[in-house]
């Protein structure tokens, strides 16, 4: 697989975060695997309602690609693959922390709602 196209040139670092982080599954992808550590496919995608197989798949390789998440596959039958957050990925994720308050602070004052889920650690 051809690597990412995402490797600048960039004006700023926040351009250059939020072209890793670009995607609309991608924080919930970190979420997810900050709050449970270890996740297999399929855990992964009972946890992000309303994700395809084929966008998941995209988003853990481009993550993968990146440094956010580590990738084990297991030598069993039938193979086991787990994904978890390198320590780039769970850095990442506390960089997000003030972008999270910031944005549900925008919720809160916009009176928006929530999926009724609970608030990840960036947010």
């Amino acid at each position: 697989m051809a690597k990412a196209s995402r490797r600048g040139p960039y004006i700023c670092g926040i351009e250059a975060a939020l072209d890793v982080v670009s995607g609309k599954w991608k924080g919930q992808i970190l979420w997810e695997l900050d709050v449970h550590g270890v996740r297999r496919f399929a855990e992964l995608r009972r946890g992000l309602p309303g994700v395809s197989e084929k966008m998941l798949t995209q988003h853990l390789r481009e993550m993968e690609e990146d440094g956010l998440v580590h990738r084990e596959v297991h030598a069993e039958v039938p193979p086991r693959v787990e994904y978890s957050l390198t320590g780039h990925g769970r850095a990442l994720n506390q960089a997000l922390g003030p972008l999270g308050a910031w944005g549900v602070e925008r919720m809160r004052r916009e009176g928006s709602e929530t999926a009724g889920v609970a608030e990840p650690s960036h947010g």
